[in-house]
């Protein structure tokens, strides 16, 4: 008998309160998880997830706050994978995904076009409560480098 040894998938899920405060929390918990993951302070994984995190963050905190609840940060690192998953959860279901995204003239919806701009692939999913707004961020594991095209 053969035992396999498996790499424990990398995750953090925290509910936070849909306050200014809660998205800065949002953001120092994505920076310490991604450099106790591999990816330290400073480097290019590191900062691009603490840019879509603060952003999904604060559109969590004014777009999607209900009074009373809370918003929900995971992020997701698969063992070997070559992606990390950012996902952003809160109780307002109604705002659909044209209603957030705007056009660079728009007063409001520009940072959506900055998540798109710095993710592999983004979206949002309806929940029973709620949506979630997702993006993955291309990595090279264990380099500290983001991925893509033109990536050494």
């Amino acid at each position: 008998m053969n035992p396999q040894i498996s790499t424990p998938l990398k995750e953090l899920v925290q509910r936070l309160s849909a306050t200014p405060r809660g998205a800065r929390l949002a953001r120092r918990l994505t920076a310490s998880s991604l450099a106790s993951w591999g990816y330290p302070y400073g480097s290019d994984p590191n900062e691009t997830a603490q840019l879509l995190v603060s952003e999904l963050a604060t559109n969590a905190v004014i777009h999607g706050r209900v009074p009373g609840r809370d918003f929900e940060l995971r992020l997701t690192l698969p063992p070997e994978a070559d992606a990390l998953r950012v996902e952003v959860s809160d109780a307002r279901g109604e705002r659909r995904l044209q209603m957030l995204r705007g056009a660079p003239q728009d007063e409001h919806g520009r940072g959506l076009i900055l998540v798109e701009a710095l993710s592999r692939k983004w979206g949002v999913a309806e929940r029973v409560v709620g949506k979630t707004v997702w993006a993955e961020i291309p990595l090279w594991p264990g380099t500290g480098k983001r991925g893509g095209p033109g990536t050494p």
